[in-house]
């Protein structure tokens, strides 16, 4: 087990984040928010601001920042701030404001007087349900609603009046934001016509390009730099409103300027998770065989219809082996902060109703829930042809279930003395997927290799994983290597997200070192060359012919080179027209709730995981325990609570909770190891997300073993289990 490379930096204080950057003449920027969900900016008077100590510039929709609305085949648009006047929701940016100092922008931003045209708002996604709208296709292709049914079945309803034992009930699942540690912010420097940004992000070539569409730059004059990211997950993925705002205000004024949301303004002007309500009905035969399963889901989204939170395509579309199968998916507009990708977007929220539901199922059976799942593990999609390239859910299952010690498990759960303890089990599934990716290889002459990619490690790993595998590939050792990520100048390394990092990068990575590998070879068999005229082969981070080895870096020293570099890319090709890919998991939870004051508390946690190859066992545990407290924050804290007049009730670490170290326990995490050689070269599947899927449905499902009530809605609190 390695650790992680870049773990004595962050925990001395030593690592850099965007914020810590620092330049002479730096200018402070501080974002100036609505007051209102819903309507039009009729005045905003700034003189008061404008001529306040240390004022630099106030920048409105009456006098905006000269942006454009920038465009990428993986976003989509980007919405960038102060282009109009209209007002969609509590807490949209509205204004700036840079002075000489941090405190003087924040004190002159108060100063600024706001009038609005204000129209009704829309905040309740329970209020907008019987109005609802179906949602634009997933991924771009797959329709709001999907139907598959067995021959001579008409309908899904015919389906499961058909089914002898039949359950159907609602789910509930609260909003969330990021909360990242870092607040999202920027430092951007403008220095002979070429802009610099450091900002925290998820992908810094995509940050770079979004910049130039928005400052109408030829992409060579735009670079972005984020080595470290302080918590992303969706969060980062596109670009900030202070990375915006910093970077058309420096080029404004022709000097640098830092900006920084608010812990209060990053639940407003960022995105989060969107709420959701979901249906579910599942028809099956007494032995557990599921004849129907149906799930029709609806979530909020702002305005503009940003992202849809894919809840039943997520989770019911491939799960379980089903003979009928109908999902659909609505949206309900409200006027709320956006919403977008957050860690298992749909996944998670949808695994909590369909892992709920399932639970509900064992009950009605009298089946023990691992047994029901097993029953209906499928070999393939519900309707598709192509059949799972690598699955052991079966294996993480009773491998699970002799760690956790299942057998002991009763119905009824048991106590001890004043707690009620129950244990409750989820399925956890990931869509395994890759980025294209782009990494470039170089030998050193000092005998070091360095691996570059663009792409981010927020937390991830991946900087670690560089090394690895870099080491792997070339056969040396990982000392040996200097992996660098997080600068737009590097080749585009993918996006860090969507679980899909260590797949993307790591085949990139094999392909840069053999090809840098073959030209070392070439060049020390050429003409004058040490191997001159010689066959010659690479092993142990040498080069053998003729009976003689000589390092790489002793080749590169008698060839008067410094370095040797070559790139290699990979993407998604032919294999996915040949299997469907994704992580496997099983989530086990024990829970205690106290018998008068019905506290619960989680008390055991534990993950069996099928991932494909895994590259560092100790990072991946370290993605894997995080992911499952996310889960029991999910379960039983995280809430976005908005008030009816659109103001999250909640926007702070003090009302928006999410668990310290008390609330978790030791989480016991296991891999079952088969490499996927079909899904990348590497043979390791993404596992970033797939911790958070599923966990919430556990500790629902344990709820329910140690109480008997049973809790359709997420986070689960004292008032649900009151007798």
């Amino acid at each position: 087990m390695t650790s992680r490379l870049d773990g004595p930096l962050k925990v001395t204080g030593r690592a850099q984040y965007g914020l810590d950057h620092n330049f002479p003449g730096m200018a402070y920027g501080y974002v100036v928010v609505s007051t209102i969900a819903h309507g039009e900016i009729a005045a905003m008077n700034v003189a008061a601001a404008v001529s306040a100590p240390g004022v630099l510039g106030v920048y409105s929709p009456f006098d905006p920042l000269e942006l454009r609305t920038p465009s990428s085949p993986m976003l989509g648009d980007t919405w960038v701030p102060l282009q109009d006047k209209e007002v969609t929701y509590y807490g949209q940016p509205i204004g700036f404001v840079v002075a000489e100092t941090f405190e003087q922008a924040r004190d002159a931003a108060a100063l600024i007087e706001v009038t609005y045209h204000e129209r009704p708002a829309r905040t309740s996604l329970e209020d907008g349900l019987d109005d609802a709208i179906e949602a634009a296709p997933i991924t771009g292709h797959e329709p709001p609603f999907i139907e598959v049914l067995a021959d001579g079945v008409e309908s899904i309803e015919d389906a499961l009046a058909a089914s002898p034992v039949v359950v159907q009930a609602t789910y509930r699942t609260a909003g969330q934001n990021h909360a990242a540690m870092e607040p999202h912010s920027a430092v951007a420097v403008w220095e002979s016509g070429v802009l610099t940004v450091y900002s925290g992000n998820q992908g810094a070539f995509l940050q770079a390009a979004e910049l130039a569409g928005a400052l109408d730059l030829d992409p060579s004059s735009v670079r972005a730099i984020n080595p470290f990211v302080g918590g992303a997950f969706g969060g980062k993925g596109r670009t900030s409103v202070p990375a915006f705002l910093a970077a058309a205000t420096a080029r404004a004024l022709g000097r640098p300027v830092k900006a920084a949301l608010t812990r209060e303004q990053v639940f407003t002007a960022t995105a989060g998770r969107a709420a959701t309500v979901q249906k579910i009905s599942l028809g099956a035969e007494p032995d557990g065989s599921l004849i129907a399963l149906r799930h029709d889901s609806w979530c909020s989204t702002d305005v503009d219809r940003s992202f849809v939170e894919p809840t039943s395509h997520g989770t019911s579309r491939e799960w379980y082996a089903t003979q009928n199968l109908a999902i659909s998916q609505k949206i309900v507009p409200l006027n709320v902060p956006p919403t977008t990708f957050m860690r298992a977007p749909g996944e998670a929220p949808g695994s909590f109703a369909l892992e709920s539901a399932m639970d509900e199922l064992a009950v009605a059976l009298n089946m023990d829930p691992i047994e029901l799942r097993l029953r209906n593990n499928s070999t393939a999609p519900p309707g598709r042809d192509l059949q799972w390239s690598s699955k052991h859910l079966d294996e993480c299952f009773r491998i699970g279930a002799t760690r956790f010690g299942w057998a002991n498990r009763s119905p009824q759960g048991h106590t001890d003395g004043d707690w009620l303890v129950g244990h409750g089990v989820a399925t956890a599934v990931f869509p395994a997927l890759r980025f294209p990716a782009t990494v470039e290889v170089t030998l050193r002459a000092d005998e070091t290799a360095v691996v570059a990619t663009s792409g981010a490690d927020p937390g991830t790993g991946l900087l670690t994983v560089l090394s690895l595998v870099g080491a792997e590939s070339l056969d040396i050792s990982p000392d040996a290597i200097t992996p660098r990520l997080g600068d737009s100048a590097l080749p585009p390394g993918g996006m860090s997200g969507g679980s899909t990092a260590t797949a993307s990068a790591s085949t990139a990575i094999m392909i840069a070192a053999a090809t840098v590998i073959d030209d070392l070879l070439a060049a020390a068999s050429a003409p004058g060359a040490p191997f001159e005229g010689e066959d010659v082969t690479y092993a142990d981070g040498q080069v053998l012919g003729g009976g003689r080895s000589m390092r790489f870096g002793e080749v590169l020293r008698a060839l008067g080179r410094e370095s040797l570099s070559a790139q290699g890319s990979s993407a998604p090709g032919e294999e996915m027209t040949k299997h469907s890919f994704a992580s496997w998991g099983a989530q086990f939870c024990e829970v205690r709730v106290h018998k008068w004051t019905r506290e619960t508390r989680v008390s055991r946690l534990l993950g069996v995981f099928d991932a494909g190859r895994i590259i560092n066992d100790k990072t991946a545990r370290s993605q894997i325990s995080g992911g499952m407290i996310w889960g029991v924050s999910a379960a039983l804290h995280e809430a976005l609570e908005i008030e009816p007049n659109g103001r999250p009730a909640n926007a702070d670490f003090a009302g928006y909770l999410v668990p310290v170290n008390a609330d978790i326990p030791d989480i016991d995490v296991h891999f079952v190891e088969y490499p996927d050689t079909l899904h990348n070269a590497i043979g390791a599947r993404g596992l970033g997300e797939i911790g958070t899927v599923g966990l919430a449905a556990a500790v629902a499902n344990a709820v329910y073993n140690a109480t008997g009530i049973r809790v359709r809605h997420i986070p689960i609190v004292i008032e649900d289990l009151l007798d």
